[in-house]
């Protein structure tokens, strides 16, 4: 469906920019307590790299509005499940640590995003490499990186 004015930018769009460049905002402020300069370096430069981003996507809206409406066609419980799952990860990170809760995002993202019928050739390949990656992250940041992880 396009858009009848070329340049109207949509109110969803500016108003999710908007909350993302204010959450940035935030957290540049809030890392100003920090005393632990080392504390301070991730949440810096991931606000800092969120309200350059969001202010892009505002840009290119203003300039070249998107033709599509907003998250166009789709199974709606494949975007409430990656949804939970997200938050179900982060509630149980301090309970069960980082790996087993990485393991509960990893399923309920790849059962949300897998469209095609399940083979079992597929499921070894995209579970096994997730388990994968899941470990070396973790070996990254607890051993090279020395980050405490739950």
């Amino acid at each position: 469906m396009k858009n009848t004015q070329p340049n109207q930018v949509k109110i969803g769009s500016f108003l999710i920019t908007a909350l993302f460049i204010i959450v940035g905002i935030v957290t540049l402020y809030d890392t100003l307590s920090y005393t632990d300069i080392d504390s301070k370096v991730f949440p810096r430069a991931a606000a800092i790299v969120l309200i350059i981003c969001a202010t892009v996507s505002l840009i290119m809206e203003l300039l070249k509005p998107a033709e599509s409406e907003g998250f166009g066609v789709g199974i709606w419980w494949r975007r409430v499940l990656l949804v939970i799952t997200m938050l179900l990860c982060c509630l149980a990170m301090p309970y069960i640590g980082f790996l087993f809760s990485a393991m509960i995002a990893f399923a309920g993202a790849m059962i949300a995003a897998m469209h095609d019928q399940w083979t079992t050739k597929g499921l070894l390949v995209y579970w096994s490499s997730g388990v994968l990656i899941m470990v070396a992250f973790y070996a990254l940041f607890r051993f090279t990186l020395l980050v405490p992880l739950p």
